[in-house]
């Protein structure tokens, strides 16, 4: 497996080419089907957003380790016109889109470390990372 692997979003396929490479990478690094999923949501939420408000961007996933910890990392970033209101933005319900609201305050919580940086006319990027659960301990 490569360190690093990326995906550039740009029209609905590259959501769903995000999903299958952050399943397949999840699925490397040894995460159980459940945790899978909530990764692979997290991934098309975050690709979603760069699709209906950016336009286009990048969705990088990188294995990292810290402390005796094992992870991946998922970093979504767009140079778009970034988010006006972010407390806002991460309020369950709020959406621009007419969507269900659940996108970034969703990733939050399907992930274990969670930051968002956005600055109005240059873009918005989101670093989350999901943690490997010792199955000795659940």
């Amino acid at each position: 497996m490569k360190n690093e692997s990326s995906v550039k979003i740009y029209s609905e396929w590259d959501i769903v080419a995000a999903r299958q490479l952050g399943r397949e990478i999840a699925k490397e690094l040894g995460f159980g089907t459940v945790d899978q999923t909530r990764i692979t949501t997290a991934i098309s939420e975050l690709a979603r957003n760069i699709y209906l408000y950016a336009g286009k961007g990048e969705i990088h996933f990188e294995p990292v380790n810290s402390l005796g910890k094992r992870g991946l990392q998922i970093i979504a970033f767009d140079h778009g016109p970034g988010i006006q209101d972010i407390r806002r933005a991460m309020e369950d319900g709020f959406s621009t889109s007419d969507g269900l609201g659940a996108g970034l305050p969703g990733v939050k919580r399907l992930m274990d470390e969670f930051d968002l940086t956005s600055t109005l006319g240059e873009g918005t990027t989101v670093q989350a990372v999901k943690w490997l659960r010792d199955r000795r301990f659940g």
